[in-house]
C-alpha cells in the first residue's frame, strides 16, 4: 500500500468545509420533520435568544438578511403558528415578532435535535479528542 504524502492528504480548509456541509445537510434532515428550513429554524433560534421580542428591521439585521427577506421568513413562521406579530408599545410604526407557545415547543424540540445531530456526528471521536476539536473550535470562534 502506497504511503501517502502531504500532497495527497486534504488541505485543513477543505475538511472543514466538508464538515460544515455535513452538519447542515444532517441539520436540514432533521428539521425536515419539524416542517422547517434551516433559514426558518435560524430565525427561530435568534427570536428566541433575544432579549424581548425583536422588531421586524431588527430581526433582520440579527438575521443579516435584507427586511423583505425577514418578512417572508416572518409570514412562514406566523403561517405555521410559531410566530405572531404585535404591534410595538413603544412605537406605532414597528412590529414585534413574538414566539407562540408552539413557537417555544417546535425551538425545545430543535435543540434536541441539534444535540442529537452532534451526538451522531461526534461519535467516532473519543472523549479527549471532543474535547480538543470543542476547545480548538472555541479558539477560532473567540473575537
Amino acid at each position: 500500500m502506497p504511503q501517502s504524502t502531504p500532497n495527497d492528504r486534504p488541505e485543513l480548509g477543505e475538511l472543514f468545509l466538508r464538515a460544515a456541509h455535513r452538519v447542515r445537510r444532517g441539520m436540514a434532515d432533521r428539521l425536515a420533520p419539524l416542517g422547517l428550513t434551516p433559514a426558518q429554524a435560524r430565525a427561530l433560534r435568534v427570536i428566541a435568544k433575544h432579549d424581548g421580542p425583536p422588531r421586524m428591521a431588527e430581526l433582520a439585521g440579527l438575521l443579516g438578511i435584507v427586511p423583505r427577506s425577514a418578512t417572508t421568513l416572518v409570514d412562514a413562521l406566523e403561517g405555521a403558528g410559531l410566530i405572531r406579530r404585535e404591534p410595538d408599545p413603544e412605537s406605532r410604526r414597528a412590529t414585534l415578532v413574538v414566539l407562540t407557545d408552539e413557537g417555544r415547543n417546535v425551538v425545545a424540540r430543535m435543540r434536541e435535535a441539534r444535540l442529537q445531530g452532534a451526538e451522531e456526528l461526534f461519535a467516532t471521536l473519543s472523549p479527549a479528542q471532543r474535547e480538543t476539536l470543542r476547545d480548538l473550535l472555541a479558539a477560532i470562534d473567540s473575537d
